[in-house]
């Protein structure tokens, strides 16, 4: 919930909604979580499902795009403290999902950025998009492919719906 705290997440977290969210990477078969740490201190950890065991709003975004579903696996959450990016920490998380999708048949591997506006207030005024990281790896905007999910920002009292831009590669 620290990385998510920052832009452009900004979610307002809530300790028992976590782990009821968590719970479908338990009941999920075909789940992975990977996890980095340092001694026993957790840095960071990243998720990915069959995106059919995901939120169902995420699935309906891919309606009309021709992609097949049933063999699309979604990377859920990545995050890594600050003092620990640059080390590669970042590609390992992707190179084990994607692993892990195609070792299971997965065609298609995908993930949801959030989209934030460029003059929204709480931009920082250094922040740098992870586009360019996201496009070395294979990865690519879906045309058309929203989703939208709720959740309370740290400035606001209140849910809200967010929208966010799948992005995919295959396998």
């Amino acid at each position: 919930m620290t990385v998510f705290r920052d832009w452009p997440y900004l979610y307002d977290g809530d300790i028992n909604y976590e782990r009821a969210y968590l719970q479908h990477y338990q009941t999920s078969p075909e789940a992975i979580v990977v996890v980095a740490h340092v001694g026993d201190w957790v840095v960071g950890a990243a998720t990915a499902t069959p995106l059919l065991d995901h939120a169902a709003e995420f699935a309906q975004a891919l309606d009309g795009t021709g992609i097949d579903i049933d063999r699309t696996f979604y990377c859920g959450e990545s995050v890594l403290l600050p003092s620990y990016r640059g080390r590669g920490i970042g590609h390992q998380f992707f190179d084990q999902r994607e692993a892990h999708a195609r070792t299971l048949g997965y065609h298609h591997m995908c993930f949801c950025s959030v989209i934030r506006p460029d003059d929204h207030p709480l931009r920082p005024a250094n922040y740098r998009p992870l586009d360019g990281f996201w496009d070395k790896r294979g990865y690519a905007r879906v045309p058309g492919a929203v989703a939208q999910f709720s959740w309370k920002d740290i400035d606001t009292g209140t849910d809200s719906q967010k929208r966010l831009q799948f992005w995919m590669r295959r396998l």
